[in-house]
């Protein structure tokens, strides 16, 4: 059996079970829009989330072409896809179901101690855990774990294994992004300093406190490494000679805080580099 006979047949056995499906192509991704519908100047299918008019009998707008129908299944314009398709894919939130995308064993190993066990299917790095219900996508919700339910599609990897339970708030949740922390008061000292400081011009002292936030803000992981070593990095600086104000320590105090740093993390971070430096 040829491969795109081969994906075909499983592409028209998952329609009729209910599950919308469209060919992926090199790169495990949707086919492009077709010169018509390019730049979306068609308005888009009627399933998105803007809903358009446009009727393209090809494998236009990705998930959204996603469908049951066999006589699309088939039609030339698909058939034409499915020869160039490398895989099956398939719109969960169109199948009732949410994926969540585990892309390696620190994801496997952190949904085995946060989320309730599902239906289980094995994918090239990782695992996908199905479950009944939909909800809004998400990539990144934590290192490795992608959401992928509602305006998403997935590859067809195979039924799996387990029982598919219904969709547990924990995962809900897991796009729900928090609030941002209230900064609280500065409970550590600042060090004094003393005599003629060389760093009291205003342009100076201002640059290096705003790359000390910036560099806290666009930390994208290790935020705790990062939080130590900026004020480190500032109190080696700016630590000696009476530069350091209050306000300077708060601002530091509330970026790190928007990051997630609790008020004990910053006070034990900013203690700690006085400490290796000896203040």
């Amino acid at each position: 059996m040829s491969a795109t006979l081969n994906t075909l047949r499983t592409a028209l056995s998952l329609a009729a079970s209910g599950v919308p499906v469209l060919p992926l192509r090199k790169g495990k991704v949707p086919f492009g829009n077709c010169r018509t519908c390019a730049g979306n100047v068609c308005g888009g299918r009627p399933n998105m989330k803007h809903a358009g008019p446009c009727r393209c009998p090809g494998v236009c707008h990705a998930w959204a072409a996603a469908t049951t129908e066999p006589a699309v299944v088939t039609s030339p314009a698909w058939v034409s896809a499915w020869r160039q398709a490398v895989c099956v894919g398939y719109h969960p939130g169109g199948a009732g179901v949410t994926v969540v995308d585990l892309d390696n064993a620190d994801a496997i190993a952190w949904a085995h101690g946060a989320l309730l066990p599902t239906r289980t299917v094995p994918t090239t790095r990782g695992e996908h855990w199905i479950y009944r219900g939909t909800m809004a996508s998400r990539n990144a919700v934590c290192p490795g774990v992608d959401i992928k339910s509602t305006m998403s599609y997935a590859r067809w990897l195979g039924p799996g294994s387990g029982a598919m339970v219904p969709l547990p708030n924990a995962v809900r949740a897991l796009i729900v992004k928090a609030p941002a922390p209230v900064p609280r008061a500065v409970t550590v000292p600042v060090p004094v300093g003393g005599g003629e400081c060389r760093h009291r011009t205003p342009t100076y002292l201002a640059r290096g406190i705003a790359m000390a936030e910036q560099r806290i803000s666009e930390a994208s992981s290790a935020v705790h490494t990062t939080v130590y070593r900026t004020f480190l990095a500032v109190l080696s600086t700016h630590g000696r000679c009476g530069c350091l104000t209050d306000a300077h320590m708060a601002r530091l105090f509330a970026a790190a805080q928007a990051k997630g740093e609790t008020v004990r993390h910053c006070n034990d971070a900013w203690t700690n580099a006085r400490t290796a430096l000896g203040m």
